[in-house]
């Protein structure tokens, strides 16, 4: 699978080390940074996960930043991008079979390596249901998007 992955630099670490896990699994990974510990914003890097996933470049991204909150605010900023803040991996795969998330955020000062690894084997293992109470959710979740980004109520 084609995949993204980006933080900021309090995820540096942890975005390594899945980079690494992710390679060794037989994924394609396209790292867009942060590629040191220097600080950084991670809005701008929310930006460039959901935008290569947008653009057809990944399937999926993997967005790490200290505690995963803002990352996972900034990116589902961009429409199209349904990003999940996950912890344990019930979320992980949940997140992906009945809303189709299409990015893991994950927050590095909250969790170790291992749940990271557990949680993007869990993120990556899971599909969309096509159930049609969650595709009808999905459509309501597509609708609100789409009438605010027009300025309109939902």
């Amino acid at each position: 699978m084609k995949l993204v992955i980006g933080s900021d630099h309090a995820g540096f670490q942890l975005k390594v080390a899945t980079g690494d896990l992710l390679r060794s699994l037989g994924h394609e990974v396209l790292d867009v940074g942060a590629f040191n510990e220097n600080p950084s914003d991670y809005p701008d890097f929310a930006e460039a996960v959901g935008r290569a996933v947008l653009d057809g470049k990944a399937e999926r991204g993997v967005l790490i930043c200290g505690s995963g909150v803002g990352a996972s605010v900034a990116a589902n900023k961009l429409p199209g991008i349904r990003a999940g803040m996950c912890h344990d991996t019930y979320s992980a795969h949940q997140g992906v079979e009945h809303d189709d998330i299409n990015v893991l955020v994950l927050g590095s000062r909250v969790i170790g390596v291992k749940l990271a690894e557990d949680l993007v084997k869990a993120f990556l293992g899971a599909k969309f249901t096509n159930e049609e109470r969650h595709v009808r959710r999905l459509g309501k979740v597509r609708a609100l998007e789409a009438n605010f980004a027009a300025g309109r109520k939902a």
